[in-house]
């Protein structure tokens, strides 16, 4: 018979899943060792593995003062980064848009169980839009959120705001994955991004995941001439 998980991995699961749901949001504090400790009836030191092993995770933040704090994720524009495109055009001095082309809930095909890296038939949220950027197409989006991992998002639209900004908000990252590549724009491209059948674009790929599940595959279309991706690396000195 199945033995119970240890009651630290119940612990951090049960504080995973509210982090998950957005139940308690980046910046947020949660309870002390102390606090969990009488909560569950249990040791500190069996609350402390717990927080300790979100901490590892990535999730949370823990700082002798402040207590353990849900992680907030840091906006920079490198290549190695994850970027919020609103924030980007904004800091340009722009006006940002969002259009959403479509919205849907659904199980996940072949196709998009490769793209998310997960069975066929998990559910899955699918999400097209158009980001403007003074009224001008910037980046067409296609992109798959694993409702598994983050089932907060299909209580939102994404209507007017992308679904990448609620992500960096909402659902911590443990590791990420770009693969960046050139292609002719396609009918469908083109239309929305209202260049010319053929024109250069350069298109990202990005997958981010959670303690080893798959968060979300976004595709992310540019007009070759609307985006440049730039990272600067230093070489550690010789000993």
């Amino acid at each position: 018979m199945p033995r119970n998980p240890p009651l630290h991995e119940t612990i951090r699961r049960a504080l995973e899943q509210q982090i998950l749901s957005g139940d308690r949001p980046p910046g947020s504090r949660l309870p002390s060792e102390t606090e969990l400790a009488q909560q569950w009836d249990c040791a500190r030191m069996t609350a402390g593995r717990a927080l300790n092993a979100l901490a590892q995770a990535g999730m949370v933040e823990r700082r002798r003062r402040a207590g353990t704090l849900v992680a907030r994720r840091r906006i920079q524009e490198t290549v190695l980064e994850i970027h919020d495109i609103a924030a980007e055009i904004r800091a340009q001095g722009r006006v940002y848009g969002f259009r959403r082309l479509e919205r849907r809930e659904r199980s996940a095909d072949e196709e998009c169980a490769e793209r998310l890296a997960v069975e066929k038939a998990a559910p899955i949220l699918a999400v097209l839009g158009v980001h403007l950027a003074d009224g001008v197409p910037h980046a067409l989006e296609d992109r798959l959120i694993n409702l598994s991992v983050a089932p907060g998002a299909a209580a939102q639209s994404f209507e007017t705001a992308p679904p990448g900004g609620w992500l960096l908000d909402q659902v911590p990252w443990t590791e990420a994955e770009h693969e960046i590549y050139a292609a002719a724009a396609d009918p469908f491209t083109a239309r929305h991004l209202t260049v010319a059948r053929g024109s250069p674009c350069l298109i990202m790929e990005r997958r981010t995941w959670l303690a080893g599940l798959c968060v979300t595959h976004a595709r992310l279309t540019f007009p070759a001439d609307q985006r440049r991706f730039t990272a600067r690396l230093r070489h550690p000195p010789r000993a």
